[in-house]
């Protein structure tokens, strides 16, 4: 008889999708609330997105638990910055030190996918995307989770400027107003959850501009 071994493993993937997409004088940020484990749903309404600073804003999928220990390392290294310097982060710093965090633990990474988004020291849009280890990019728009795979074509297609794809490289900006731009995220979210089973029940979004941030909500599919 061949003798079993214990298949234990410290991560798992509760699922979820992440976007955000920045403009000229605002950034949209967006995530559903599903958190999922193999077929099973955890529960129908966690938020994977968390306010780090007046002017930025993170969202995360992949394994919450790490997510979570990420999101305390962040304040903790943040309220450490506020009283040596008197003053908050700005977003691209935040991205920076995010980078910093991930890469740090590079040998046994923070099981996360995040996308950052804020506006930056001139008042612009700006959206971070990283891979687990901390690589990152400053782009228009991303999408990070388990419906990434299926929202990133139908951004890119929609949003061909601030494209990477497109050479030579343009603004990292959207041309698109900001009402554009959510109602462009609710539909991206309506088409995700209808093909991701780990997607769903409820949209969050958060919208950031010079007047600070406000909080949309819309249904999903709950099946």
């Amino acid at each position: 008889m061949t003798k079993q071994q214990a298949n234990w493993s410290p991560y798992d993937n509760n699922g979820g999708t992440c976007v955000a997409v920045a403009g000229a004088d605002y950034c949209v940020i967006a995530a559903d609330t599903r958190m999922s484990t193999g077929y099973n749903i955890l529960t129908r309404d966690y938020s994977k997105i968390i306010k780090l600073a007046d002017k930025c804003v993170m969202a995360s999928s992949g394994f919450q638990a790490d997510v979570r220990a990420l999101q305390k390392v962040l304040a903790s290294r943040h309220l450490i910055y506020q009283h040596q310097h008197n003053k908050q982060m700005s977003c691209p710093a935040m991205g920076q030190l995010l980078s910093n965090t991930l890469y740090y633990k590079r040998f046994f990474p923070y099981y996360s996918f995040n996308v950052l988004g804020g506006l930056d020291n001139e008042g612009k849009g700006c959206v971070f995307t990283y891979d687990a280890v901390g690589s990152y990019e400053r782009v228009g728009y991303s999408s990070q989770g388990s419906g990434s795979t299926l929202i990133m074509p139908f951004l890119d297609n929609q949003l061909k400027s601030p494209s990477p794809l497109l050479l030579p490289a343009v603004d990292a900006v959207t041309p698109l107003s900001e009402s554009e731009a959510i109602d462009l995220v609710k539909t991206c979210f309506a088409s995700a959850t209808e093909r991701d089973i780990y997607t769903g029940d409820k949209l969050e979004i958060v919208v950031l501009n010079a007047d600070g941030i406000r909080r949309e909500e819309m249904e999903l599919r709950k099946d």
